[in-house]
């Protein structure tokens, strides 16, 4: 039985440059053979390995197969039910590997069919922002609606080593798991999602993608074209680094905005065009306003210290699981939020609702 133990090395994979709507999802290709497990002869394929060896030879390629299961789905949960199925799969082929093609294509092959299989007859994951309705009155009051499955966050600690990754490390680049780019894929047919990834991320030929999907190159030149014609449309925004002074100062004002219950102070830190989701409420808010009413007349705090915000990351940017104290005064878990701040201000907020977000971000439920 295959041991799967994260780990928190990763060795540099091939990597591609997207170029869809002028913007790049990758990085430049960069191809590095995974060392020889020990006792194990130079010369050696998967099915001369044991099936502890086989995982080791797998664990560098870990953090980039679960960010390719997760675009694929857009939900960490799927993305992890697919990785361990890959390694399973993978495990039961490996004697099948005739070292026609590398290690790690032949593993992503295995990864991007069982996301496949698995999206066949499923609905795609929206966020509110995507379900075509427009956006909604913050006088109205929020309805859950538990039924449709929402697109989820994904905690950057599963795809980075944590606190601070070595940029040799970095082997998924933070643009290809964008909330926007994940988003738009989700509009994809699993098959145009599929090529877009291989093609576009992955940097795979037209030739490699069509033997991994049975399909012709014709076909596969196709469907990325129209997958391609689909993410020009998707609004690219370009945020702050997190490292910019600037971002740092209006983060910090905003977390005390919160803290504070202050929602003028919030209102004022917000882009003249910020738009507010939170998934499972499908109503989505546009401009100032709106989000500060939507705060002002729905929020459960009455005063200063009802909220604390403990800071996070995911999807590659900065985020905060807000913690509502309740009415035995004790703060629990609330809301995870995602913040893109731009030049003009806090530019995007997602966000999800849900106790059990915060075990997938390592977070307790109460705060002390």
């Amino acid at each position: 039985m295959v041991t799967l133990v994260p780990t928190a090395d990763e060795a540099q994979g091939r990597r591609g440059v997207c170029d869809v709507g002028g913007r790049g999802y990758g990085r430049d290709v960069t191809t590095t053979t995974p060392a020889q497990p020990s006792g194990t002869a130079p010369g050696a394929g998967p099915a001369d390995l044991t099936a502890d060896e086989f995982a080791e030879r797998l664990a560098p390629m870990r953090r980039e197969i679960l960010a390719h299961c997760y675009r694929m789905t857009g939900s960490v949960h799927d993305a992890e039910d697919m990785l361990q199925e890959t390694y399973l799969r993978a495990w039961r082929a490996m004697r099948g590997f005739e070292n026609r093609s590398s290690l790690r294509t032949w593993v992503f092959r295995i990864a991007t069919n069982t996301c496949l299989t698995h999206l066949e007859g499923r609905r795609r994951r929206p966020l509110p922002t995507g379900i075509g309705a427009p956006a909604a009155d913050p006088r109205d009051q929020p309805r859950e609606d538990l039924g449709t499955p929402w697109l989820e966050p994904l905690p950057d600690a599963l795809v980075w080593a944590q606190p601070a990754p070595d940029p040799a490390e970095t082997t998924v680049h933070r643009d290809s798991v964008r909330l926007a780019f994940v988003a738009a894929l989700q509009h994809l047919t699993a098959q145009q999602r599929a090529v877009l990834l291989l093609r576009d991320v992955l940097a795979w030929s037209a030739a490699e993608v069509a033997d991994a999907l049975a399909l012709s190159v014709a076909a596969v030149n196709s469907t990325l074209q129209r997958a391609r014609a689909h993410m020009a449309n998707v609004q690219h925004l370009t945020p702050m680094e997190p490292t910019d002074p600037r971002h740092r100062a209006l983060v910090e004002r905003y977390v005390a905005a919160f803290e504070a219950y202050d929602v003028a102070a919030i209102v004022e830190l917000l882009a003249a065009d910020v738009v507010w989701e939170m998934p499972p409420f499908p109503g989505w808010y546009a401009g100032p306003q709106a989000v500060g009413e939507l705060i002002g007349t729905w929020c459960p705090a009455q005063g200063p210290g009802d909220m604390r915000m403990v800071p996070t990351s995911a999807n590659g940017l900065p985020a905060f699981a807000l913690y509502m104290r309740n009415e035995e005064g004790r703060h629990e878990a609330f809301q995870v939020q995602q913040v893109t701040v731009t030049q003009d201000g806090v530019r995007h907020v997602t966000a999800w609702f849900g106790a059990e977000l915060f075990a997938r971000f390592g977070l307790p439920v109460h705060l002390a």
